[in-house]
């Protein structure tokens, strides 16, 4: 096996506490040059902040090996016709789509996209499910719909604007293919050689 696709919460971290071993399993993959890359569902944080949480927890990757469902949202939006998209998410969702090429705006965007926030509002809903009507295409980074502490998540976000519009939206995250085939082609791998742990197969 030469590569791994890891995921990180309760496999290497929980919240941001280390699961006992996990620190030992990053270094020995490491120390073995196997082409390791971390994939989350969670949109809400830059391959920085995730290695500033594993560095916090005594494990230091560098920021190239973390590939995020707001990365691969950008990377799915590249491939669709459309250059404006209206947003529910936060800094990390939309720094991804500004790099690549896309504009945020509230007037006539081609999608709507929906990641995680705690600044979820009327509005909010209200202006999607007004786009998506009008014909916006309906993304999503993920389908989870909590974390810890029932914390809503994307895919609870997304509940009112599908149930307003009769609309599902495309879930670009895990278990969605996309994301895998985004972080092997991300990492040069091929999924022969490529082994996969998580601690969820819905996620």
């Amino acid at each position: 096996m030469k590569n791994i696709i890891c995921d990180i919460d309760g496999v290497i971290l929980h919240n941001n506490d280390l699961i006992p071993g996990a620190d030992a399993f990053v270094r020995r993959m490491l120390e073995l040059d196997l082409n390791l890359l971390f994939l989350t569902n969670y949109p809400g944080q830059t391959p920085k902040d995730l290695q500033n949480r594993f560095y916090a927890a005594d494990i230091e990757v560098d920021e190239s090996r973390f590939y995020t469902s707001a990365m691969a949202t950008a990377d799915f939006l590249k491939r669709q016709t459309g250059d404006k998209a209206y947003v529910i998410g936060e800094g990390a969702l939309t720094h991804e789509l500004y790099k690549a090429g896309f504009t945020i705006t509230d007037i006539d965007p081609d999608f709507v996209v929906v990641g995680e926030t705690r600044n979820y509002n009327w509005t909010m809903i209200q202006m999607a499910a007004r786009f998506i009507a009008g014909g916006a295409r309906f993304i999503a980074t993920n389908p989870d719909t909590h974390g810890p502490h029932m914390h809503p998540a994307c895919g609870a976000l997304c509940a009112p604007i599908e149930r307003m519009t009769g609309k599902k939206p495309f879930y670009v995250g895990k278990p969605s293919a996309w994301i895998i085939r985004a972080a092997l082609n991300h990492m040069s791998a091929h999924s022969e050689n490529t082994l996969i742990i998580g601690d969820n197969l819905k996620t």
